[in-house]
């Protein structure tokens, strides 16, 4: 029995419209799925709130992530260098979604209720409706939640067929629409009412994100001028990332298979491994100043830690880098394969120079060839055609990224696939066998807010149990990490985190909450070194974790171990290596070179705007603390007056008038000399 071919959608060009027919469309309560992050249509969403303030007998219930709202421009010194960049970054258009900002004023109406699995990291973390109602879900889980909640609507923003043949692309968000619809209907309930917002400026990605027309209900095309996509400011890269990002690279395997997230660190990886394979001279004089040297003269082609001793010797200053076995690093052959839950920056300067090239086909009897060096011309001659060599389930980024896959020729383009996140964040019900062999020696590399001495990761939640973001997927590389052969699971961290004038380990004993179990530990990388915890005891694990913690932390956290009776009682010399100050005399000289630069994957501030970026840090750090800012404000005071007249044009205070302008002013231009010679 064949299906009838599902009819044409219902078109419109007003948002409203496009409310009504959802409201006309289902009787009683809304329970209105949307994609996290990019491909929330965000103009829909809004147009639906409104509707729903003014009709509180109808109940709406929205199931969605990652609700992406612009920062706030603060106050003071913030507010001056903010407000200019957020105007220009954004646009004065940018539709801030109704329901965020309820939500952050504990203002959401009573009969409407908003379930996140995944927030925007730090958001809303005062918003009580928000943390009730988190839902703590695998990002592979989310779909049977749905079902379970009996999802009706799902809305999203789409992209056009560029070449003008009627199809729809769900581009940036394929990640959870496909699994979500098929586990409403296996949950015995009817097909969800789709609706598609088109947005012009969304870049088409064709293959297996794209569908006919009619897969949607409807689809609402409004009128222009259409908003700017949600770019992500692009953040420095400070010493520790730098750190941490190339001791990770160098578990990274030629020809094997990449996972990144986002984020600095992110950042600090993706340049290292670029700079391994472009300029792997300068690749090696980074490692080589953080304490690796070559195996022998064999042009880089391996590498070792100057120490990397076993737990059984009591001196942290030898397990700098706690039993670390690292890859041949020279420049990539084979290159990566890409398959990652997020596309963003990173991946862009991976295919860009050639780093991420490897391809892969879903054949299993292919991939068996070419795994097994069977593959024959004809073989290879499909490989080049119709291979990927990057997949994944959304991506996010900034406007450069953005105009990257917009612009890229159409034969490089089909190499991108957009999955279904079932499909990219695990291996099971699946093809399971074709993507073992799809993705071999595969790194899963993701950040975490703190790690335990016996190897569980906190990521995601305060000791209270308030909801800093979510878990997505990061257990779920974690888990496949161990499912596949030569794999490995990194968490990367920094050592220590600042605030309120105090530096705390992230490091630590013990969390109320972890969102990685310790069973499930394995590699973590910190700027300080890299400890192998996978099928470690629990003496050795807290000797490893405690070698690339900060040295003053180091202490404390074996005299926990010990009176808990996972270390012997004896003495336990600490480390005088793990310190900023020695990171950054070490990295000085290569910042100088501009082998280090603030911003590797590009910058979204202006020259003038990137020197106020590091003066404003340095003038964070230098006021944490009452006697701190007392001292700052009177050196500045009595010290001289601005050389960078173009920065404190910047700021609005090249003519202050009056007291408080004027102590900005002498404050700015302080750390604008403070911060010249960086």
């Amino acid at each position: 029995m064949s299906l009838s071919p599902r009819p044409e959608p219902v078109r419109f060009q007003s948002l409203a419209d496009a409310v009504d027919f959802l409201y006309a469309r289902l009787p009683g309560p809304l329970h209105v799925g949307a994609p996290l992050g990019l491909g929330k249509p965000h103009r829909l969403l809004n147009a639906l709130y409104e509707r729903a303030q003014r009709e509180p007998a109808r109940r709406l219930h929205l199931y969605t992530a990652l609700s992406l709202d612009p920062p706030a421009a603060g106050k003071g010194l913030e507010a001056r260098f903010l407000q200019p960049f957020l105007q220009r970054h954004f646009g004065d258009d940018y539709p801030r979604l109704a329901y965020v900002q309820a939500l952050k004023r504990n203002a959401l109406p009573a009969h409407m209720e908003v379930e996140e699995f995944y927030l925007q990291s730090g958001a809303l973390l005062r918003s009580q409706a928000a943390q009730r109602r988190y839902a703590s879900l695998n990002y592979t889980h989310v779909a049977r939640a749905l079902a379970e909640r009996g999802v009706n609507a799902v809305v999203q923003k789409v992209a056009a067929d560029p070449s003008g043949g009627g199809r729809l692309s769900l581009s940036c968000n394929t990640d959870l629409t496909f699994d979500a619809v098929d586990a409403i209907v296996a949950h015995g309930l009817p097909r969800p009412l789709l609706i598609a917002e088109v947005d012009p400026l969304l870049p088409w990605i064709d293959g297996s994100a794209a569908v006919d027309a009619s897969f949607f209900d409807a689809v609402v095309a409004p009128p222009g001028p259409y908003p700017k996509l949600f770019g992500l400011p692009r953040q420095p890269v400070s010493d520790a990332d730098y750190a941490i990002g190339f001791h990770a690279s160098t578990l990274v395997r030629d020809g094997g298979t990449l996972q990144i997230g986002i984020g600095t660190l992110a950042d600090a990886l993706c340049h290292a491994l670029v700079l391994r394979h472009t300029d792997n001279a300068a690749y090696w004089r980074v490692l080589e100043a953080l304490g690796y040297e070559k195996a022998g003269e064999s042009g880089g082609a391996g590498g070792s830690p100057l120490a990397h001793t076993a737990s059984s010797d009591v001196d942290l200053s030898t397990t700098h880098n706690a039993m670390a076995t690292i890859a041949p690093l020279a420049p990539f052959s084979v290159g990566l394969f890409g398959c990652s839950e997020m596309l963003n920056e990173g991946f862009r300067r991976l295919v860009e120079v050639g780093v991420i090239k490897r391809k892969v086909v879903d054949d299993l009897d292919f991939m068996r060839r070419l795994h097994e060096g069977r593959a024959d011309a004809a073989d290879l001659e499909r490989l080049e055609r119709e291979g990927e060599y990057l997949q994944g389930g959304f991506y996010l980024g900034s406007q450069d990224f953005y105009d990257w896959l917009r612009d890229m020729p159409e034969a490089q383009r089909r190499g991108i696939s957009m999955r279904r996140i079932s499909e990219v964040n695990e291996l099971y019900g699946g093809n399971e066998t074709l993507e073992r062999l799809q993705r071999r020696d595969a790194r899963f590399f993701n950040s975490c807010m703190m790690a335990t001495a016996l190897g569980a990761a906190v990521s995601d939640t305060l000791d209270d149990g308030r909801v800093v973001s979510g878990v997505g997927g990061q257990y779920n590389f974690v888990a496949m990490a161990h499912a596949l052969p030569n794999a490995r699971s990194v968490l990367m961290l920094r050592a220590t985190r600042d605030g309120g004038g105090e530096t705390r380990s992230n490091v630590v004993w013990n969390y109320p909450q972890a969102t990685i179990p310790r069973h499930l530990r394995d590699v973590y990388v910190t700027e300080y070194g890299i400890a192998h915890l996978r099928g470690k005891t629990d003496e050795d694990c807290t000797l490893a974790m405690a070698a690339i913690a900060g040295s003053g932390f180091q202490q404390p956290l074996l005299q926990a171990a010990i009176g808990a009776g996972k270390l012997a009682p004896k003495l336990h010399r600490a480390s005088d290596r793990n310190t900023p100050q020695r990171l950054r005399a070490a990295l000085a000289p290569l910042r100088a070179q501009g082998v280090l630069p603030d911003y590797p994957l590009g910058s979204d501030f202006t020259a003038v705007e990137q020197r106020l970026v590091k003066a404003l840090a340095w003038l964070k750090a230098n006021t944490a603390t009452t006697g701190a800012k007392a001292r700052t404000a009177l050196k500045a005071w009595f010290s001289g007056g601005a050389t960078d007249a173009e920065a404190m044009q910047r700021m609005g205070l090249e003519r202050p008038a009056g007291f408080a302008e004027k102590l900005e002013a002498r404050l700015v231009a302080l750390a604008l000399r403070e911060t010249s010679a960086d």
